[in-house]
């Protein structure tokens, strides 16, 4: 896997984790996040935040089944399942880098579907 592939794990293990702090140090002061049919974040405060909302009391359940890297863009798949099992969410995140060498996060677009769980 290579450097940013490994970082891409790391950021959402994160999310599942819900630690904020590791994923706000790792994006740029002006991040725009797009969460395609809800929401459009932009700057790092509001960032911040967007994701102190959605913490949760304990880590979700992370299945990555693709991280796919090319130059200053990326974008991960997977599932995360909430904890006890009753909500799981299928997503697909893109994200475009601020650079090259120690990259940090400046733009994300998230897609996220909620699994039926009954089908």
């Amino acid at each position: 896997m290579t450097e940013k592939g490994k970082f891409l794990q790391k950021i959402n293990e994160a999310f599942a984790k819900s630690d904020t702090a590791f994923i706000v140090d790792n994006v740029t002061n002006d991040i725009t996040w797009n969460v395609m049919g809800d929401q459009s974040i932009s700057g790092k405060e509001d960032f911040e935040k967007a994701l102190q909302q959605m913490e949760q009391d304990e880590p979700m359940e992370l299945t990555i089944k693709n991280i796919i890297t090319h130059g200053k863009s990326a974008a991960v798949d997977g599932v995360m399942t909430i904890p006890g099992g009753d909500k799981q969410y299928a997503f697909c995140d893109v994200y475009t880098f601020s650079g090259f060498k120690e990259p940090k996060i400046k733009e994300m677009t998230s897609y996220v579907v909620e699994v039926d769980l009954t089908v």
